[in-house]
């Protein structure tokens, strides 16, 4: 038993230290962070060179911030391993696009300055033979025309330095090899049914900036991603059997004569 309780302890702070203490430094409900993330976004969208011709307005997804907001927690400066599986991250995605941001110190953080240096990697994108020369992946995802829908999130990390992590995830995800971001040609042409409002596509009966659309269970979703908390309950509990397992026959080993009765 004395075994069982040190793995215990041993497993308590294992679990203790893999739980992340990344705080929001703002809700993806706040208004006005909302409204700065979709309108840097449009801003962008508005201007590219060429002009687009198919260019969709983009508006904001709750599903898409919660799953920003589960990935943004983690701390990892690295892209969610589940972008790609099919409808794991929204229920009306196949696959969900992710941009990441990190800085520190933390009182650097802008949303506007955090879009912008994805966009400046238009510097390294050929629009004609659709190459980059060198990182481009998040300006094209900012860009990319079918993408109208977005989420994004953002948290303060622990460390050496501290650090903000931002994500945004979108819909439908871009990026797809061998494509254009989007189609030349004159704005809003490539759009029929549709409004134009600043070279955006958009249908006024269905745009609307602070609505949240397809709010399914995103916890669901989103947990299936296991965190390190999780990891380390899944590493624990066989460890604890094993420990278990061989404490009972090191007593048996040592205490032959040894019964136990009810």
């Amino acid at each position: 038993m004395a075994v069982q309780w040190l793995y215990l302890a041993i497993c308590t702070v294992i679990i203790t230290t893999a739980r992340t203490d990344a705080q929001p430094l703002t809700d993806i409900t706040n208004e006005t962070f909302i409204d700065i993330c979709v309108s840097a976004h449009n801003k962008h969208r508005s201007r590219v060179t060429p002009p687009a011709s198919d260019m969709m307005y983009m508006t904001w997804d709750q599903t898409l911030a919660k799953v920003a907001q589960k990935w943004a927690s983690r701390c990892i400066f690295d892209h969610n391993p589940s972008l790609q599986v099919p409808y794991m991250l929204h229920p009306s995605f196949r696959a969900v696009g992710e941009n990441i941001w990190k800085g520190w110190p933390i009182s650097i953080f802008d949303v506007e300055r955090a879009v912008q240096l994805w966009v400046d990697e238009v510097q390294y994108y050929s629009y004609a033979t659709k190459r980059c020369t060198d990182v481009c992946g998040h300006y094209t995802q900012v860009v990319w025309a079918k993408s109208y829908k977005v989420g994004c999130a953002v948290h303060a990390c622990s460390g050496k330095p501290a650090f903000a992590i931002f994500v945004c995830n979108y819909g439908d995800a871009g990026n797809f090899v061998g494509r254009h971001p989007y189609q030349q040609g004159t704005p809003c042409s490539a759009c029929p049914g549709k409004k134009c409002w600043n070279n955006l596509c958009y249908d006024p009966k269905e745009v609307k900036l602070k609505e949240y659309n397809w709010t399914s269970d995103s916890d669901q979703t989103s947990n299936k991603i296991c965190s390190p908390y999780c990891v380390s309950v899944l590493a624990c509990r066989p460890l604890l059997l094993l420990f278990t397992v061989l404490g009972v026959l090191g007593v048996q080993k040592f205490y032959p004569n040894l019964c136990a009765y009810e």
